[in-house]
């Protein structure tokens, strides 16, 4: 449950080992994460390190205690994507449905809308099947009530755990379109 010690700040290398454990059920336990071995808290600093040189990257802290984390990164290495970006969002299994989530994605939004974004899309792995054992359609439905709509689907794209998963895009539109000439 949200308390006044809620925070959401700025994530750095030394977050590393709290949410790499974080992430490890994602990727242990479910097909939210496409990736099939959880990566080393090295590997975890790296990528922070290598996110924050462009996109922000959020943690969100209740109790002196990481509950989650989101970031962005590029939607796609051209020029033209300059005004999009792909965001992620992990809350830690014990933490979900305490308001963390949309604490950490309000944040995130704000500091893309100034720092010129105009879209944030985000890419989330979907069950083939009502009844599969390894992940629901959760993620979507936060996205949708967080003002994220579905936008596209590829059909059976990711393997793990013996199943075929989809991945659907939602996307947000967060700021004003602008030309460069403006």
């Amino acid at each position: 449950m949200e308390d006044n010690e809620t925070i959401v700040r700025k994530a750095g290398p030394d977050d590393a080992e709290s949410l790499v454990a974080i992430y490890s059920h994602y990727v242990e336990n479910t097909a939210v994460s496409f990736e099939y071995v959880t990566p080393s808290v090295q590997e975890f600093r790296s990528r922070i390190e290598n996110t924050v040189r462009k996109y922000p990257y959020l943690v969100v802290e209740s109790g002196g205690k990481i509950r989650g984390y989101a970031y962005a990164g590029p939607l796609g290495v051209r020029a033209a994507f300059a005004w999009s970006c792909e965001v992620s969002i992990y809350i830690a299994r014990d933490a979900r449905r305490c308001g963390y989530g949309r604490k950490l994605y309000e944040a995130l939004e704000n500091e893309l809308r100034q720092m010129g974004i105009r879209n944030m899309f985000a890419s989330i792995a979907s069950p083939v099947s009502e009844d599969d054992p390894f992940i629901t359609g959760d993620s979507e439905m936060f996205h949708g009530r967080l003002g994220f709509r579905k936008c596209g689907e590829f059909h059976k794209c990711g393997f793990k755990f013996g199943h075929w998963y989809n991945l659907i895009w939602m996307e947000k539109s967060v700021g004003p379109v602008h030309t460069l000439s403006e």
